[in-house]
């Protein structure tokens, strides 16, 4: 599958397992999951074509590893990213000690004030590392990175989770656990 083919069928699956099942005539079951058969059947009802091969392909491929097979190959689900009510599972994990978020500078006077809130998804996603972080801001504008001291917010009981694609959740990042990075810190 070429590189325009693979960024189209995984924008399709993000906006339909993430925020549009019903478009499909989709509903999530419990952990996010759909089954493939159901899946292909409504994609190609409105005209998107997929085959199990194209969807092994962009499971496997995709850089952020943003979904996952269930372990019978027969359902597939987004790992993170939902705005559409579904449960995923997650249990409560205990967070690295610090944790890094990517914003915009357009984005950092809201959320010096604010915190970092989950908006229209079920939480705010954060990273364990700076490149990764760093690569989320700039998909928007210039890039911030911003630090955010998970040991201490743990310590005063919010509670972190961990997708199966390692990415770290969490319902809101107030602004006292903030602070943004500057290229040498």
């Amino acid at each position: 599958m070429d590189t325009k083919r693979s960024v189209k069928v995984s924008k399709f699956l993000s906006r339909i397992l993430r925020h549009a099942p019903e478009d499909l005539g989709l509903t999530l079951e419990s952990g996010g999951w759909v089954p493939i058969g159901d899946l292909l059947a409504g994609a190609s009802k409105v005209g998107m074509h997929l085959t199990r091969a194209e969807l092994d392909e962009v499971v496997r491929s995709s850089d952020k590893q943003r979904f996952a097979f269930d372990d019978t190959g027969t359902k597939i689900r987004a790992n993170q990213g939902h705005s559409t009510e579904v449960d995923l599972q997650l249990e409560p994990v205990e967070p690295l000690p610090e944790l890094f978020h990517g914003t915009t500078t357009a984005n950092l006077e809201a959320i010096l004030h604010d915190g970092l809130l989950k908006m229209a998804r079920h939480h705010v996603h954060l990273s364990a590392d700076t490149p990764t972080a760093l690569k989320v801001g700039g998909r928007h504008g210039k890039p911030v990175l911003l630090h955010v001291d998970a040991a201490r917010m743990r310590a005063d009981g919010h509670i972190f989770f961990l997708s199966a694609n390692g990415v770290w959740l969490v319902d809101h990042v107030p602004p006292q656990y903030l602070r943004v990075m500057t290229p040498e810190n």
